[in-house]
């Protein structure tokens, strides 16, 4: 039986030597691959920048209010009846055609148009900023789901490995039984174990369906196979130096601050909208009877003032309501740079934390190979037990379970640190891939051009393009 008993330890020595050897294969899709796919196939990132497109067009049409406005009207009437006086009764027959044509040009409101125009841009810009945070999430999603496959497809492998132990320690204990020495309880006792470890690789083999799942969400495919990052983030360690670029960079905050100044401005614009308007206006007209001789030809020029007298009060409430919300975009921005600033303060000290437990796990890991390697001689010596060897062993395993879990979470709390610097984009990264341009769009629009000009049929080519994509 002694050598049935070195036999079964030099199986279980190669079992966990086969899952050491597969824990260190080499992966072939970095990080950086994974990022480029989700920031290449997110539909998060090209609603918002549809979104932004929707913005850059608010520039356009309020722009288009300070240029001349032309008018055409046409009709064609037939009038028809019969009336009575004292020569008697006669009908009335005609059918006339009119056309004509009308200009307004805004001269003077006082500014009104002008700051609303500049709010508007102010608001461009705080949605570019939103779609650079909303960059920043993808890429986090990404840098998360990639890691947590990782974490996953090691857990089934120590899963996998841990159940063929226990598979060979049932059938030791049912050989030892058969010839006495040990009772039905160590058989039972290694039957439940072995329930136990199929119950975990099942429950394993499941949270790496649901990580390729959040994967496949995140990135847009499955995963292939992960190789580890080789380097962390260059994070310079002093939190209130961070959070000082962080107040000044985030995205966040600069959205935060583009939308008191569009707030700011829409109060002036509100203060200008008592104050008179001036229009240039002007008509040309003509009509002529089908059939009949009568004609006529019209035409009027002029400037026309205007401004209000009393609407109910609903100028002074729409003032009121502008202040109103520039107050609350004032007491947001307030909010956002505390948050931005604990946000900093958060992140570093979860990465402070993973990274001590990853020193720690480290030195739990070689502890536990020792403790196997001296475990596993005292058996064949006749000191130890099968469990003993198998409870090292399930120890070892459990610690590099244990440091694959903290591997991971240092990875992913590092690049939260750069999230909450604002500094988690593609162009900080480095990524290799084709950079949108955030106004690139405005450029083409901002003029408001019309579809007849060049750049109006520059624009429709990008439009067929976005449209395609």
């Amino acid at each position: 039986m002694r050598l049935n008993m070195k036999a079964w330890l030099r199986s279980a020595t190669m079992g966990v030597a086969l899952s050491v050897a597969t824990s260190g294969m080499a992966w072939s899709e970095t990080l950086a691959e994974t990022l480029v796919s989700a920031y290449e196939h997110s539909g998060l990132l090209d609603q918002n920048r549809a979104l932004l497109r929707a913005a850059d067009e608010d520039a356009a049409q309020i722009l288009a209010a300070l240029r001349p406005i032309l008018n055409y009207s046409a009709d064609v009437t037939r009038t028809f009846g019969r009336t009575r006086n004292g020569l008697g009764t006669s009908g009335i027959a005609s059918q006339d055609v009119n056309i004509g044509i009308s200009l307004e040009l805004l001269l003077f409101d006082g500014g009104q148009t002008r700051f609303q125009l500049e709010s508007t841009k102010e608001s461009v810009l705080a949605t570019r900023e939103a779609l650079r945070s909303v960059e920043q999430q993808v890429l986090l999603r990404a840098v998360a789901a990639f890691q947590d496959v990782r974490r996953n497809q090691e857990f089934v492998s120590l899963r996998n490995n841990n159940l063929q132990l226990l598979r060979q320690e049932l059938r030791a204990a049912q050989d030892r039984f058969e010839v006495g020495e040990v009772t039905r309880t160590d058989v039972a006792q290694a039957e439940a174990r072995l329930a136990a470890a199929r119950s975990e690789f099942a429950a394993a083999q499941g949270d790496l369906a649901q990580a390729v799942e959040e994967f496949r969400a995140a990135v847009g495919r499955r995963p292939g196979a992960l190789q580890p990052p080789r380097q962390l983030p260059n994070l310079s360690g002093d939190v209130d130096a961070s959070a000082q670029i962080a107040v000044r960079s985030h995205p966040d905050i600069l959205r935060a601050q583009r939308e008191v100044s569009a707030a700011e401005l829409n109060v002036l614009a509100a203060d200008a909208a008592k104050k008179p308007r001036a229009n240039l206006v002007g008509t040309l007209g003509a009509g002529e009877e089908i059939g009949g001789d009568d004609f006529s030809r019209t035409g009027s020029f002029g400037v026309q003032v205007t401004g209000p007298i009393y609407q109910g009060g609903l100028i002074s409430s729409l003032k009121r309501q502008a202040m109103a919300q520039r107050d609350a975009s004032r007491g947001n921005l307030h909010e956002v740079r505390h948050r931005i600033v604990q946000d900093v303060g958060n992140a570093y000290a979860i990465l402070r934390a993973s990274q001590a437990q990853r020193a720690a796990t480290r030195e739990q890991v070689r502890a536990a190979e020792i403790a196997f390697r001296g475990v596993r001689e005292e058996a064949t010596l006749g000191a130890r037990t099968t469990l003993d060897v198998l409870d090292a062993e399930q120890e070892l395993l459990d610690a590099r379970a244990s440091m694959i879990s903290a591997e991971a979470d240092v990875v992913t709390a590092a690049y939260s640190v750069l999230a909450s610097l604002g500094q988690l984009t593609a162009k900080d990264l480095n990524l290799d891939v084709q950079l949108y341009d955030p106004a690139a769009y405005y450029n083409l629009v901002k003029d408001a051009p019309v579809p007849i000009s060049p750049q109006g049929k520059k624009l429709d080519r990008v439009l067929r393009a976005l449209g395609k994509d």
